[in-house]
């Protein structure tokens, strides 16, 4: 122990969430258990779930003021609730050495106060680990072990081996030999004792902490069945030599009242036994298949990584190292074939990258210098340099895995009211086979019979089927979700998909390829035709200044001199903004010349250089020195959704020093005292957006110089997006900021009634339609994958953001499609909705099994043996239901 961790004995964590393995949990009733004992903890939220077999335990300030649970504690209760539990870790989610750790031996904590798992469990680890107990950080200890299925196995096999002659003996009376019942008890002891001994074990361990689960049901209804076979063989004269038995199936049929020798059992007690241990293992397999599709998503990321190096003489070198060492900044090589190690920019080089695994999208992408890529994809072709900007638990990869176990740890609300019956389930089933044993001995039915009633009562009734039906659905559900690149936030989210009727859908980005691109450049009559002598091709979609603007569409562009400096002077204000009109028109000023912004001096001028180049392709220059069309940039303003502003001086340039420079909407150019221009030029830009275009006006010196006109072409895919949308019975309404003869040009392109469009909305006033709708009393989906989305999204009764989108947006929304593909929003909403089917499927199940086997078994109309299987079926049942979730497609 370090001499950190000695002098912090009772490590104490912030406010924070902590997933805890509990071991020993196998029914509904365990699982209530386990969650009151926690959550008596103070400052503690936990939800425990079954098919995971986790606690997921939120930790706030306690309100006495005594501080945060610590690890040690929440041990703690899950052992006096009868359980253990350790701290779980994810070897794939360790961030680069020592970016775990706060220092002071306290786990690592994120913005917004979770707990890195990892770091916490090894900073805790003198208090969470049992004696001699290990665990590795590749160790998955959020799932059933193979370990603990080779035990079932092992149980199942004996128990099985042994049952039969025990059954046939028992069953078929022409086998019955002299002596033949002390052969059934020796062979039927080791199925009762040994075999079973997974079930005595929980039942003790309950029973000590003054508990009682499914475990104690099953035991105490073995060993009623094995203590009356060995009284009767013993001491009620059924050991006599020569005694036959013709057991009935139907105990209430036997008659028994008369039967002078008592009947055994032991047949009963092994095939209970056996039924159980079977279904126990194929519950476990199904389990262990059930999250099969998240552990194969965790496993997706690269194990090591080709960092470079500064080796001798200065040389760059190549040096392999595990995936946990990389840091932000650091640079790495990716080779043909082999995975990128984490997220990151393409320094150097250019290739296709296959993520598909990753997205599901079957399309190879093509990337170059500056494009972001993502780690766990594959690089196919060319050599890459990628310079890492996340790593650990911030790669996307790291988030996609968290997203989809946050998923599957909660709970739907359809699970709370199986939880508040499974938490009394078994008392009551006490007590119903106490009240059955009693009530047919008052009415004279006989010993026989009222055992055999009362035993069948304790063996039949389930609360597994109760305990596995929502978390295995959503177990399954979502890790398919993760293979088709649908992320599901929460197990409420389903609920919500169910009653939806209404799906608003964000253009830019969503409907359309959300890369706007420069077509034209429209100037005054009197200033020069668009196109003539004087004229010079341009490329007007090439972007050569970063990644954002990769992989736009390139448009040759002719424009005249005049129409080159409005493009180079809107770029030059344009190049500040961020929005994705102002990003193309900044692409196209680029292709005019090299364009650099300088902003080393906070809050003082930004320069941008839009230089023309010479005949030698050069950057040409003025007598001083200073690049012909060089720009300073002062005191510049954005207007979300309407336009910028800023004060330009260029060189060499007929425009006044200090002129003020707008671009931006017509209407807004008018408030800042811009009249409307000229009549034709209105014209030619009313034309282009009733066209489906975009257009921005640019004025300085209080006239309108010109209008840029864009294009952001619609999505392939989105027609059929919106007619799966319909087909679901929802009503698709596209919004967007855009002029109304731009939105509906889009709108009919995509199937659209005009007043299924809404337009020019700004970004502040999304929220308000969204409202507005929601009066109307629609139930809304919002679409969208924009900062300026992420209130909307918020406020929408479900959000679906595009994984192409930004993390303002991807955090608000409840659904996230990796792809960005609109087709995935249709796949999303009926995934949720088959997921939710299959959970009020599960769930009708286990309550109407148990609301008529009891009964039945209560009445005398099923024998024990009966009773287990059917039992051990109702487990199995429910979890086979479960995984037809991963045929989904």
């Amino acid at each position: 122990m370090t001499a950190d961790e000695t002098s912090t004995p009772h490590l104490t964590v912030p406010v924070a969430t902590i997933d805890l393995a509990v071991t020993g949990m196998t029914c509904s009733s365990c699982v209530s258990h386990v969650e009151k004992r926690l959550n008596r903890v103070p400052g503690v939220t936990a939800t425990v779930n079954l098919a995971l077999e986790t606690a997921h335990v939120e930790i706030t300030p306690s309100p006495d003021g005594t501080g945060p649970a610590d690890a040690e504690a929440l041990i703690a209760a899950v052992r006096k609730a009868g359980y253990d539990a350790t701290v779980v870790t994810r070897g794939d989610r360790s961030s680069t050495a020592g970016a775990g750790s706060t220092g002071g031996g306290r786990p690592a904590t994120g913005p917004d106060g979770t707990v890195d798992s990892e770091m916490a469990e090894m900073a805790l680890s003198g208090h969470t680990m049992a004696p001699g107990q290990e665990m590795t950080v590749d160790e998955d200890t959020s799932a059933p072990t193979p370990d603990r299925g080779d035990d079932l196995l092992r149980r199942l096999r004996v128990a099985g081996a042994l049952a039969v002659p025990v059954v046939l003996l028992s069953m078929v009376r022409p086998l019955q030999f002299t002596g033949w019942q002390w052969v059934v008890a020796v062979l039927a002891l080791p199925v009762a004792t040994w075999a079973a001994l997974p079930f005595h074990r929980a039942a003790f361990r309950a029973a000590r902490h003054g508990s009682s689960t499914m475990d104690t049901l099953v035991s105490i209804g073995i060993i009623a069945a094995t203590g009356w076979s060995l009284w009767a063989l013993l001491l009620g004269g059924a050991g006599r030599l020569g005694m036959q038995m013709s057991p009935t199936l139907w105990p209430a049929a036997a008659g028994g009242h008369a039967m002078t020798t008592p009947e055994l059992y032991f047949e009963a007690a092994a095939v209970v036994t056996t039924f159980l241990l079977s279904g126990r293992y194929l519950e476990h397999r199904s389990r262990r298949h059930a999250g099969d599709a998240l552990r194969a998503l965790l496993d997706l990321g690269a194990k090591d990584a080709a960092l470079l190096v500064t080796g001798p003489g200065g040389t760059r070198v190549e040096r392999r190292v595990p995936i946990s060492q990389l840091q932000v900044g650091d640079e790495f090589a990716v080779r043909p074939g082999e995975k990128i190690a984490t997220d990151g920019v393409v320094v150097s080089g250019t290739s296709a990258v296959d993520a598909s695994l990753l997205t599901g999208e079957p399309m190879p992408v093509d990337v170059g210098p500056g494009d972001e890529v993502t780690g766990a994809t594959i690089n196919t072709s060319g050599h890459l340099v990628v310079r890492a900007t996340r790593v650990g638990d911030e790669t996307q990869l790291a988030q996609i895995g968290r997203l989809v176990s946050a998923a599957q740890t909660g709970k739907a609300p359809v699970q709370r009211l199986a939880d508040r019956i499974s938490g009394v389930f078994v008392p009551v089933v006490l007590v119903l086979a106490l009240a059955t044993l009693t009530v047919w001995l008052v009415s004279g039915g006989g010993v026989q019979a009222a055992f055999t009633a009362a035993v069948a009562v304790l063996i039949i009734a389930c609360p597994c089927a109760l305990g596995l039906a929502t978390p295995t659905a959503l177990l399954v559900g979502t890790g398919r979700g993760a293979q088709l690149g649908i992320l599901i936030k929460g197990p409420e989210v389903l609920e919500r998909t169910r009653t939806i009727d209404t799906v608003v859908l964000d253009k830019t980005g969503t409907v359309t390829e959300g890369r706007m691109t420069v077509v034209d450049v429209l100037v005054p009559a009197q200033d020069g035709a668009q196109d003539g002598a004087g004229a010079h091709d341009v490329e007007g979609g090439q972007a050569q200044a970063g990644p954002t603007h990769q992989g736009v569409p390139s448009t040759s562009l002719r424009l005249t001199e005049q129409g080159r400096e409005v493009l180079r002077i809107a770029g030059a204000v344009e190049t500040l903004s961020e929005h994705p009109i102002a990003r193309a028109v900044a692409s196209a000023a680029s292709a005019l010349g090299a364009s650099t912004l300088d902003s080393s001096a906070p809050g003082g001028p930004a320069a941008v250089s839009l230089a023309a180049n010479d005949t030698n392709g050069q950057p040409a220059v003025g007598g001083d020195g200073v690049g012909i069309g060089a720009s300073q940039v002062l005191e510049f303003r954005n207007d979300a959704g309407r336009g910028v502003s800023g004060v330009v001086r260029i060189a060499h340039s007929g425009i006044d020093v200090g002129q003020r420079v707008l671009v931006g909407r017509a209407s807004w150019l008018a408030e800042n005292g811009v009249p409307d221009g000229d009549p034709e030029l209105l014209a030619a830009v009313t034309a282009a957006e009733g066209d489906g275009a975009t257009a921005v006006l640019v004025a300085w010196a209080g006239q309108v110089r010109g209008a840029i006109v864009l294009r952001d072409p619609v999505k392939a895919t989105s027609r059929e997006a919106l007619d799966q949308l319909r087909g679901l019975g929802l009503r698709p309404v596209l919004l967007t900021g855009d002029n109304v003869g731009s939105a509906q040009a889009v709108g009919r392109l995509v199937g659209l009634p005009e007043q299924d469009v809404i337009a020019q909305v700004l970004p502040q006033d999304k929220v308000d339609v969204i409202t507005r709708l929601q009066s109307e009393g629609r139930v809304v989906a919002m679409v969208g994958d924009g900062v300026n989305d992420a209130a909307a999204l918020a406020a929408a009764d479900l959000g679906l953001a595009m994984g192409t989108g930004t993390d303002a947006a991807i955090e608000a929304a409840d659904l996230t499609l990796v792809r960005g593909d609109l087709r995935s929003a249709a796949e999303a909403i009926r995934l949720s909705r088959r997921t939710l089917t299959i959970i009020k499927q599960n769930l009708f199940w286990a309550f109407a099994y148990n609301v008529a086997a009891i009964p039945l078994a209560a009445l005398g109309l099923l024998n024990p043996m009966i009773a287990g299987a059917a039992m051990a079926f109702s487990s199995v049942l429910v979890v086979s239901n479960s995984l037809r979730l991963r045929q989904f497609s």
